[in-house]
């Protein structure tokens, strides 16, 4: 309830108010300052955790301005342990600077650490190597890979690589061409189905239609002297919400002058690192991703044609984090690639493939990197269980985190105040959370009107415009970028700012908040609230404005046969290719016909999947309870992690062709009775360390080896087979 308002009430208002307004503009005074220092550091990562270089991409025999660092595990509590999986993680290169995976303690390296797991971090300098494109760029992140491997010669598989935002489509395709160097790739909020959103929503895709494709860019990187300043990119994801942007984020520091500029600095000061691109580079981009958005249709190439990126080649497991608060990459844009790749959920056991994904309800597409909150659930959620995800069979799964309850089965096998679970989809499960995809067929129409543009503009514009670029006048339109003019303009470099500092000393040091209950400051704070509401209004309305535009000019039948694609139909996914549709057959064929001839590791291994086809999903008080049980194993019977994964998905695509024949073959398999017992045992500890029971009389397939012992003979059982079929 708000009290009627008084002369005190104003007085003690207007003095928190002046006193707040002084260390606001104080705050974006040392932001002005912290940009300067930053730039004459030469704009180092900014990771909160000590690092060493190891490789520099500047002395490749193919050079660029990446550079592999090892974090130094500091007076941690838990010492790196070399023998384990070791960390490599790759800040996106969209504009900013490197340093948001590691911008806390609580973040990717942060949680990696903990766990005393070796990390590295690729990261990359200001200006570009002259010539640099994007194939050196993945040639060297291939070599920090190899190097990473080299150092780390008994760790269990491949180091798993995190890719943030635009790294992720970049560690993609690396793995891709060299699909034996990376473990587990985790990939947060990284675009990789341009083209996808939803109605009303994801405004960004717009963009290049109503540009009139990418030949703007090549204008920009030629008026930059052959390179592309990456303040144009910040300003673009910026006028998303001019709302947050020029409002919201300002007054909340007036609001909190006296506990926020910390928190703001830190990430101004990262905001505040516009590195630059290639103009090679950031037209690749463009033309091949964004408005080309080949990545997912296997059409990405290197300039010379010599590299082409299938990411069906790709065999590590795919984790994805994406969010439905994210409006720089939706969940459509994250995930509509597995349906472009895959017709079927055969074809990802065909082809071995393991994704799991996770979709957070809200956070920001900042927010998946730095979100305090997010690295200690979801990304910690993956970090915890990579020897669980590398183990599961082929096919689709969706990560679930619920709070750890007290008195729930199993306890204490959940080390965490979260509980993780994997549930399996199917890609009608993407289907589903990802909608019609019909939206994405007007961007095939600015496909074609932006390779026509981009080739007029080289034709009749670039000779000219590059002729009259010099480098003094590149640096000066750079230097006078309105995002940097912002901040350097509101710095000691401005004698006109510097009675600010000497008056916020004084406020701070005779600092009098008014009460919390003062009607003049919650009328400030509703005021503060209108002022959002209408921003965040016009800004909807420009959004739909731009959508309304955008149909008009490229939905539209006449738009579709002007671009020569008025019969055109919608493109099949890659996974309809019936050369592999046909190895797939003859392999589920070997299966089937050996179905009783594996070694003692399938057929665990296939009681295991038996269990969890039954449940549908596994969590992670299952999985310790198999790690307990796996040390107790002979050494032969450990398999490493991609021996496992390769033993899951033959059992997988068994399973999937003939399951009787499957369950059939367990008795030649155990027919020793030794190797019963030694199966038998692996079965009921597991159980035990879970609280479940298990013997010859209990109900579904964890008992299928116990009942072998009275089933009748093989010849006198039915067979149920189904042939594979991935279009199924």
């Amino acid at each position: 309830m708000v009290r009627v308002p008084v002369l005190s009430d104003f007085l003690e208002y207007a003095v928190d108010a002046t006193q707040r307004s002084l260390l606001f503009w104080d705050t974006l005074r040392e932001r002005g300052n912290e940009y300067l220092r930053h730039e004459a550091a030469g704009k180092p990562p900014l990771l909160t955790f000590g690092h060493e270089m190891l490789l520099d991409g500047r002395t490749l025999e193919k050079p660029c301005n990446y550079a592999l660092l090892r974090i130094l595990p500091g007076d941690s509590d838990l010492p790196t342990d070399p023998a384990l999986r070791p960390f490599v993680v790759v800040d996106p290169r969209a504009g900013h600077g490197p340093g948001i995976g590691g911008f806390k303690a609580d973040s990717e390296i942060g949680n990696a650490l903990k766990l005393g797991h070796p990390v590295y971090f690729v990261t990359f300098f200001p200006e570009p190597v002259p010539g640099q494109r994007l194939v050196d760029v993945m040639l060297a992140e291939a070599r920090f890979l190899e190097l990473v491997r080299e150092r780390h010669p008994d760790a269990p598989g491949g180091p798993c690589v995190i890719g943030n935002c635009q790294a992720g489509w970049a560690i993609m395709g690396l793995a891709a061409v060299r699909p034996e160097l990376p473990g587990p790739i985790l990939i947060a909020g990284s675009p990789l189905s341009y083209w996808a959103g939803a109605p009303g929503l994801n405004p960004m895709r717009y963009t290049g239609g109503l540009l009139g494709g990418s030949w703007l860019t090549h204008l920009v990187s030629d008026l930059g002297n052959g390179r592309f300043d990456g303040a144009n990119l910040v300003l673009n994801f910026e006028a998303l919400n001019p709302a947050n942007t020029w409002w919201s984020k300002y007054y909340n520091l007036l609001d909190k002058a006296d506990t926020e500029p910390q928190r703001f600095l830190e990430f101004e000061r990262w905001w505040g690192g516009y590195f630059l691109m290639n103009g090679e580079e950031i037209t690749a981009i463009v033309d091949q991703l964004f408005v080309g958005n080949k990545l997912a249709r296997g059409e990405v190439t290197s300039h010379d044609g010599t590299i082409r990126v299938d990411l069906r080649n790709i065999r590590s497991p795919i984790c994805v984090l994406c969010s439905w608060g994210d409006d720089i990459t939706p969940p459509q844009q994250a995930l509509n690639w597995i349906l472009d790749l895959y017709a079927s959920d055969d074809d990802l056991v065909v082809q071995g493939q393991t994704i799991v994904y996770c979709v957070h309800p809200k956070v920001g597409h900042l927010g998946i990197f730095v979100s305090g909150a997010i690295a200690r659930k979801e990304h910690a959620g993956f970090v915890e269980l990579l020897d669980l995800i590398e183990a599961l069979p082929p096919g689709l799964y969706e990560m679930l985190i619920d709070d750890k309850t007290p008195g729930m089965r199993a306890e204490a096998l959940v080390t965490d105040r979260y509980v993780t679970r994997f549930e399996q989809r199917s890609i009608a499960d993407i289907v589903t959370l990802c909608g019609d995809r019909e939206g994405e067929r007007p961007f095939e129409v600015v496909r074609k009107l932006s390779e026509v543009n981009a080739g007029l503009y080289q034709q009749l514009a670039a000779p000219a415009v590059q002729a009259l670029s010099t480098e003094p006048m590149a640096a000066a339109r750079r230097r006078m970028h309105p995002l940097r003019v912002q901040r350097w303009a509101m710095s000691d470099l401005n004698p006109m700012v510097w009675p600010i500092a000497i008056a916020a000393a004084m406020a701070r040091g005779s600092r009098k908040a008014c009460a919390a209950d003062n009607p003049f400051r919650a009328m400030e704070r509703d005021l503060a609230k209108s002022v959002e509401r209408a921003m965040e209004n016009a800004s909807n309305a420009q959004h739909k404005a731009v959508e309304q535009v955008f149909g008009l000019l490229y939905d539209t039948p006449l738009a579709r046969a002007a671009a020569g694609l008025a019969d055109q139909p919608a493109p099949l996914p890659l996974g309809t290719d019936p050369l592999r549709r046909d190895l797939a057959r003859r392999e589920a064929e070997a299966l089937r016909a050996g179905a009783g001839t594996g070694t003692l590791q399938d057929g665990v291994v296939r009681i295991l999947l038996l269990m969890m086809n039954e449940k549908g999903a596994i969590d992670e008080r299952t999985y310790r309870a198999l790690q307990a049980v796996r040390k107790e194993l002979p050494t032969r019977h450990r398999p490493t992690p991609r021996e496992m994964h390769e033993v899951a998905r033959r059992q997988a695509l068994l399973l999937r062709s003939d399951r009787a024949a499957a369950v059939r073959g367990l008795s030649e398999i155990f027919a020793a009775p030794q190797d019963r017992e030694l199966a038998e045992t692996v079965l009921r500890k597991a159980a035990a360390l879970v609280g479940m029971r298990i013997d010859s009389t209990s109900h579904g397939p964890m008992a299928v080896l116990l009942r072998q012992r009275d089933d009748p003979p093989a010849a006198e059982r039915p067979m149920a087979r189904r042939a594979i079929d991935p279009a199924a």
